[in-house]
């Protein structure tokens, strides 16, 4: 998947690296050249430019990206950004830094905006959620103890759709904590069976997060 990120400060180059280490392709864009800084996130492609200019997002090739980012410190940048790269190039999916909460109100789809968020780790996970139906995605660490509060999207042809939740070999250590499903917010009930395209948020060890996820993927179907 190719990535575009708008801003290379600390925030942007957090997110690269985080991408890059799960395979992604990364064009880091900043118009300040201070920032430029190729030996921070040397696996990234670099370029020198302002992305609220649309000459400068055609030079990023933005139309060959499947995300773009906008991570930079001006709300206002981060705004068009999102509003050109959705409008001007058709990139599927846009994800905006809000540095303000008083302008949060403005980070809608109206702006270009699929999803706006403040903390760089749920922007890198956002990102991996859009693509990744059936993987695991860790949204974040607790601060006491060995657990991450992860997310995974079942896909059609997980071998426990259909199953209730109390009836699902969760493995020791893992509590299935939210269902999200078409926009509602479910408290998870014994009884209740999962359905394809749930979202679900669980707070589990992270020794045994690849074996929920082996669990719930589509090649674990039981003959």
């Amino acid at each position: 998947m190719r990535v575009a990120i708008a801003g290379a400060g600390a925030v942007g180059r957090s997110i690269a690296r985080e991408l890059i280490d799960n395979g992604h392709q990364v064009l880091l864009i900043d118009k300040n050249p201070s920032s430029i800084r190729p030996e921070r996130v040397p696996n990234a492609e670099w370029l020198l430019a302002d992305s609220c200019e649309l000459s400068s997002l055609a030079e990023a090739q933005l139309g060959k990206c499947d995300v773009v980012i906008a991570a930079t410190g001006d709300d206002k940048a981060n705004l068009v950004t999102s509003l050109l790269a959705k409008t001007e190039f058709g990139v599927p999916r846009t994800v905006a830094r809000v540095n303000h909460p008083n302008n949060e109100w403005l980070f809608t789809e109206a702006w270009g905006v699929d999803v706006n968020v403040s903390t760089p780790r749920i922007m890198s996970a956002l990102v991996e959620e859009a693509v990744s139906i059936g993987d695991l995605v860790r949204l974040f660490t607790f601060r006491q103890g060995n657990a991450n509060l992860v997310e995974l999207t079942l896909s059609a042809d997980s071998p426990y759709v259909g199953t209730p939740a109390g009836l699902v070999p969760f493995p020791d250590n893992c509590a299935l904590v939210t269902i999200l499903r078409d926009g509602q917010v479910y408290t998870p009930d014994a009884e209740q069976p999962l359905e394809s395209g749930d979202e679900l948020l669980f707070v589990i060890g992270a020794e045994v997060e690849s074996e929920l996820e082996r669990l719930l993927s589509p090649s674990q179907h039981h003959a």
